[in-house]
């Protein structure tokens, strides 16, 4: 019977334990736990419970809340200082954004602001209300919690692009490449593998640091000269399937033998606290064994997972 859900995984799980037949002494909570245990042993290992994709994410300027909807009337550029803070930050605004009503851009953010006091520009002034630095100045990208490894930063620029016509690539190809029916393309290809090792060693590739528990990425870039604000980074990495969108992950078979052994430890866990307790009719509780046997088969699941479907790519993180 195939499962498609959460809740039908945990009755799956509970009827190849022996339910309705055998009564399984695990709460519900601990139920819960172990299936968010096998999911993320599941998208930590398993070939399958990680997809490549590419995060896209703008740099933001911070965004200072006034109490007045004065905000447009800071000019950009000008210098806003707090009275009681003595923090100070620059006026600005992006490709795609300007400020208005009560949300002031600022950037290059020199100390903690707070909420209450006065800032001013030397011509307008208003009261701060709450301010909330964004990637600019904060100097990294947030990311959510599934996003397990990043194996590198694009660059949106280089010599590869053709889309400029005073672009290296764009005059091969309007000059010497102009008729593919007698021109061999061998030449052409030959050149352009040399231009893409020039681009590697002379444009070195985007640096980052990235750990997967901090849940941010912090690209090694010069903030004030390598990006705008409004522009966009974006990374190469691997994201784990939500099974809340892609339901079919709840019936793949490693995921739901793992389980199922995961709940059984904890059934024979739960039962090993009453040892050689005597039930009605002369029938003995036995958790230890119970317990013994769903180790030595997460065990069995965990060395194939690691053995034999390990992926072959590696990412960082």
């Amino acid at each position: 019977m195939p499962v498609y859900s959460r809740s039908e995984l945990k009755e799956y799980c509970l009827r190849n334990l022996g339910k309705p037949v055998l009564e399984i002494n695990v709460d519900d909570s601990q139920l819960e736990d172990r299936i968010d245990e096998a999911l993320g042993y599941w998208n930590l290992y398993h070939p399958e419970g990680i997809e490549k994709t590419y995060l896209k994410q703008q740099i933001k300027a911070s965004v200072i809340t006034l109490i007045n909807p004065v905000a447009e009337t800071f000019s950009i550029g000008s210098v806003i200082t707090g009275s009681t803070s003595g923090a100070t930050a620059i006026v600005t605004k992006q490709i795609d954004k300007s400020s208005s009503g009560t949300e002031l851009l600022v950037y290059k953010v020199d100390g903690r602001f707070i909420a209450g006091e006065t800032i001013s520009n030397g011509t307008v002034s208003d009261i701060l209300s709450s301010y909330k630095l964004n990637e600019y100045d904060n100097k990294f990208i947030p990311l959510n919690d599934y996003i397990f490894g990043i194996s590198k930063m694009v660059s949106l620029t280089g010599t590869s692009s053709s889309s400029d016509m005073f672009n290296l690539e764009y005059q091969i190809r309007l000059n010497d490449l102009f008729d593919l029916s007698s021109t061999s393309i061998l030449d052409y290809s030959i050149t352009m593998s040399h231009l893409t090792l020039l681009d590697q060693e002379l444009n070195k590739r985007p640096r980052f640091r990235f750990n997967r528990l901090q849940r941010k990425v912090f690209p090694e870039i010069n903030w004030d000269n390598d990006i705008r604000l409004g522009e966009y980074l974006v990374f190469e990495c691997y994201r784990a399937l939500d099974p809340e969108t892609y339901e079919e992950v709840w019936n793949e078979p490693w995921l739901k033998q793992y389980t199922t052994a995961l709940i059984k430890k904890q059934w024979g866990q739960n039962l090993s606290k009453f040892a050689g307790l005597q039930l009605p009719g002369g029938v003995t509780l036995d958790g230890d064994k119970i317990y013994t046997n769903a180790v030595e088969e997460i065990r069995l699941l965990e060395e194939d997972l690691i053995t034999k479907q390990a992926p072959c790519e590696m990412f960082v993180g």
